[in-house]
């Protein structure tokens, strides 16, 4: 069975992470990927984070990883054009000279069928279209930095590039929309992706969202979560205790029933609060435990648990062994991340790793058989991507809803199912007092998630409840569900069941490490995937523990899910079948820590965590501003980071010369006289206020960003232009609030608003739904109704 895009062609103008993440993700899955390089070929040839050194003839293994089973040419610029007309989707990104002879307009007149996913730091157009900007920049712009940390030192930004590897998994997610819509309309289209909104959908949760519907902002100051990344006596060891009854049992795991008696640390937001408090009873426990033994009471409480892992450490963990998590480079016989998501009982393949190219290995070839393709499908007017598409949503929290967020503002009927027994947990995290009537629909975690869906009811523990869901998804083209794998077989709901009333079925199950293996019946969040993956390790200062992202993993997972669902949808266009998805939490945030596996497998290099320094730039960091301390009291800090002699040169210009600097003409000198460049930055920054030393930066070319509160972010000049936010009124309790949108302009659509319904009220389209779609009578809703089937109200609020 050939893989799901085999016939698509992609041409690859880009460099870096970002493109390649996103060309690999539609090679994996059968494209026909060409990478267009110049004479020098992509940087990341020559890239290794450790340093390591690359031998002329051979190719750095993060490249090796991103350019699996692709092609490279080295094409002249005639070649190029004809390359350009040949393709059905074209990846650009700026930095080649091959590049800056083809804008993304151009690449539009050229192939007007083409779908062309542009990747900049802050989108094409808008005041900022221009500005310098690093990683860390962009984190620091996005809010994400904001309150990562502890007071006592500037806050941190999350390791391992993560937002380049989000940002081209997103261009991923909108690419393979626009090809679905592509096949109805045989026009082309521009995907506009800002990495600055990348981040900031995935680094933070709905900060705009929570001011708008709170009043305040959701943090006031740098916390660390409680309990969080806990030394053990022979390692560390990761929690993350959500519910009231994951905390009784937490305090039960570490002998302080104590703190069982104190109501306030039954709330998360306390106990963060009072760490520094606790903290030294919890450290005494710890470390008389060996991480495994903490794990083993961990998991027979029932608390989330997980081990804190990194390059060495992750690949051997035995969940991922007995469950092939991992796999070998083709080309370079190191430790990889295999696929992030899997099709079992499907004749839907993707395809195995295929040895990345040499530098222009494949010119002649892919130059001499480069014909324009004859469209022949496709004659309806433009609409959204999913228009035609209905989804069963059975997820909570963040990474399961995510899916539907998407996939309901590219057009499909997205329909919420909770229960009144167990609403979505991210309804708890309300805005309002639990005195006050109606708190669970003040929840701005739960609207900034669910935007754009209906909402119903339904007791999955009742025979009622499961007739009802299965006569749901016979309506329904894909079911969404993210709980622990033993939930649905419980319920008798397993795929077989669901398959025999919708046999084209697609069902997206998105458990936190899967169906299999030693770890399949934990329950994992956002921080635990971060902390196995290897996230959490690259996060924070090298003499400090580790530290959550505290937002990435669930992003992930989400994404992840969605690529996988539209390749599932191409597979079903294509043979008429269903297909199941397995998309565990940990395969997406494994691929994102692929350098991690790779430089330590391939080199015996251990990467870790070095505060806000990275290996792509120096000076990097954090410096204060001297207006820290003015009417909020708090620290105000900004970013700098110079990756290229240029910006250099340009920092050195805006500091008039500082004396000695003249010397350090490369990357690897300035960085070993880091320390005391540090000196003089924070020495200059410190007599300024940081809005004057973000612009003088800017303006001598260096990329520079004021660390700011993404609470905030609405009135970001770029942002605003952009649309990136938008009101959506008439929700019933909370009135107007503040939604995100996504971070690729369709050229397309959708146009702004994005959203096309407020998020649901509890079973607010009971008898849209239950009525409508599957024709039940009020009479029947009214008795379902009251005996708890159906219903509007938590049972216990």
């Amino acid at each position: 069975m050939p893989a799901p895009l085999d016939g698509f062609r992609v041409l690859d103008l880009s460099i870096g992470i970002a493109g390649g993440y996103a060309t690999k993700l539609l090679a994996d899955a059968g494209a026909e990927v060409v990478k267009c390089e110049d004479a020098a070929g992509d940087p990341l040839r020559r890239w290794s984070a450790s340093g390591a050194a690359i031998a002329a003839d051979d190719d750095g293994a993060l490249f090796k990883v991103l350019a699996a089973s692709k092609q490279s040419a080295v094409p002249t610029l005639e070649e190029a054009l004809d390359l350009v007309r040949w393709a059905d989707a074209i990846v650009w990104s700026p930095g080649s000279e091959l590049a800056a002879s083809m804008s993304p307009a151009r690449l539009r007149e050229l192939n007007p069928t083409a779908l062309v996913l542009s990747i900049t730091p802050f989108g094409l157009a808008g005041p900022w279209a221009g500005r310098p900007a690093t990683e860390l920049t962009l984190q620091a712009i996005s809010g994400g930095v904001f309150a990562r940390g502890t007071p006592n030192r500037p806050p941190v930004s999350v390791g391992g590039r993560t937002g380049e590897w989000l940002s081209g998994m997103i261009g991923g997610v909108g690419l393979l929309a626009s090809y679905r819509r592509r096949l109805r309309t045989a026009q082309g289209e521009l995907l506009d992706l800002s990495m600055l909104e990348s981040i900031v959908l995935t680094h933070t949760m709905y900060e705009v969202n929570y001011r708008s519907i709170a009043g305040v902002p959701p943090y006031a100051r740098r916390l660390l979560n409680f309990p969080g990344i806990e030394r053990t006596k022979d390692g560390w060891v990761a929690f993350m205790v959500v519910t009231g009854q994951q905390w009784l049992d937490f305090c039960l795991m570490v002998e302080r029933t104590d703190w069982m008696d104190d109501e306030h640390l039954i709330r998360l937001e306390q106990r963060i609060v009072r760490r520094k408090e606790l903290a030294p009873a919890l450290a005494e426990w710890m470390t008389t435990h060996t991480t495994d033994e903490v794990i083993e009471i961990a998991e027979a409480l029932r608390v989330p648990v997980a081990p804190v892992g990194n390059g060495a450490l992750t690949p051997r963990f035995d969940h991922l062994v007995a469950n092939g998590l991992m796999t070998t480079n083709p080309r370079g016989g190191f430790v990889q991340p295999a696929h992030p998501y899997r099709f079992p009982r499907s004749n839907l393949q993707l395809r195995d790793f295929a040895p990345a190219p040499m530098l222009g290995e494949h010119t002649a070839k892919v130059t001499t058989t480069c014909t324009p393709r004859e469209l022949t499908t496709g004659t309806e007017p433009a609409a959204l991507p999913f228009q035609d598409l209905r989804v069963c949503d059975l997820t909570a929290f963040w990474a399961g809803p995510i899916v539907g967020y998407v996939l309901a503002m590219l057009g499909a009927d997205v329909i919420k199912v909770e229960s009144v027994s167990r609403p979505d947990g991210m309804r708890m995290r309300g805005a309002r007092s639990f005195r006050e009537d109606l708190w669970w629909e003040t929840g701005p975690s739960y609207h900034g998630g669910n935007a754009g869906k209906r909402g119903i009811t339904l007791d999955l523990g009742s025979e009622e409840g499961r007739e009802l869901l299965l006569e749901l998804v016979a309506h329904s083209d894909v079911l969404v569900e993210n709980f622990t794998p033993r939930v649905m077989t419980s319920w008798g709901l397993t795929y077989d069941v669901l398959k025999a009333v919708r046999p084209d079925l697609i069902y997206a199950r998105l458990p936190a490490f899967g169906s299999d293996g030693p770890w399949r019946d934990r329950s994992g969040y956002a921080q635990t995937i971060e902390a196995v993956s290897g996230i959490a390790w690259m996060t924070g200062y090298p003499d400090a523990p580790p530290q959550f992202a505290n937002s990435v993993g669930d992003p992930l997972a989400g994404s992840h899910a969605t690529i996988a669902i539209s390749l599932a949808l191409e597979h079903r266009r294509r043979t008429g079948e269903g297909s199941l998805i397995e998309a565990p939490m940990l395969g997406g945030a494994l691929n994102i820590c692929a350098e991690q596996y790779a430089e330590f497998s391939a080199y015996g290099a251990f990467l870790t965590r070095d505060g806000n320094r990275g290996p792509t730039a120096a000076p990097q960091g954090l410096y204060l501003a001297g207006d820290s301390g003015g009417d909020s009291g708090g620290d105000t800090w900004v970013a700098v980071s110079v990756e290229t002699e240029r910006q250099w040169h340009g920092l050195r210009k805006a500091l008039g010369e500082p004396s000695g600097w003249d010397c350090l003409n490369n990357r690897d000198q300035r960085r070993a006289q880091h320390d005391a460049i540090d000196e003089t930055i924070n020495a200059w920054t410190s007599a300024r206020g940081a809005a004057e030393v973000e612009d003088v930066l800017v303006s001598h070319g260096v990329p520079a960003a004021v660390v700011g509160n993404g609470a905030f972010l609405d009135s970001n000049p770029q942002l605003q232009a952009r649309g990136f936010f938008e009101e959506l009124a008439g929700h019933p309790v909370v009135g107007s609030a503040t939604h995100s949108g996504y971070p690729i302009r369709f050229s397309g659509g959708p146009h702004p608003p994005v959203h096309r319904r407020t998020p649901p009220l509890l079973g607010e389209h009971n008898r849209e739904v239950l009525g409508g779609i599957l024709g039940h009578s009020d009479a029947q809703l009214a008795a379902w109704e009251a005996a708890g089937v159906i219903g509007k109200r938590p049972k216990h609020g």
